[in-house]
């Protein structure tokens, strides 16, 4: 599974790569980059990032991330991204928005009662995402780094919303 995730991260990244369009920097966009890929993790999750500006302030990200312990899962996450700048300064933004995921979790881990009615294995999920945070980007080297809270619901399964996977922190390479 965790293959998986690490294949489907990097197609992810060639095709973003492939089709990037540079921004104008200044006032078309608020961040000074145009995409950005990277890692998101907290002490339970590790997972890849990958955020682009379609326009203006407009982002999309997408995330591939597993738990430490718990080998046998994974989650895709896009979401969309709305930046605006703070503390007037053109390098710190915070941002907001949601989207969707679709997760592939083991029954035992994840679910007992299912675990317990249907035995080992795994389930299918897909649920809603929102995301708040705030995001530094450094003038003399292409790395942001950000924090952020992503509270989920999951449509099936457990709903974890205030689980291991809410908050994270993340480091990207920009360009």
């Amino acid at each position: 599974m965790k293959r998986a995730a690490l294949i489907l991260g990097l197609v992810a990244l060639l095709a973003v790569q492939a089709n990037a369009q540079k921004l104008r920097r200044g006032a078309e966009a608020p961040a000074n980059y145009g995409t950005a890929i990277g890692i998101r993790m907290n002490p339970w999750i590790v997972g890849f990032t990958i955020k682009h500006f379609i326009s203006g302030p407009h982002a999309i990200e997408g995330l591939a991330f597993t738990n430490f312990d718990k080998g046998s899962n994974v989650t895709f996450t896009g979401l969309y991204e709305y930046h605006w700048n703070v503390f007037d300064k053109p390098e710190f933004l915070m941002y907001a928005g949601g989207g969707a995921h679709v997760g592939i979790y083991d029954r035992f881990d994840y679910d007992r009662d299912r675990w317990f009615r249907n035995g080992d294995g795994t389930y299918v999920t897909a649920g809603l995402d929102g995301i708040f945070g705030v995001e530094y980007t450094f003038k003399k080297i292409p790395l942001s780094v950000s924090a952020d809270l992503k509270p989920f619901f999951n449509f099936s399964g457990g709903t974890h919303f205030m689980g291991e996977e809410i908050g994270g922190a993340s480091a990207r390479y920009t360009f």
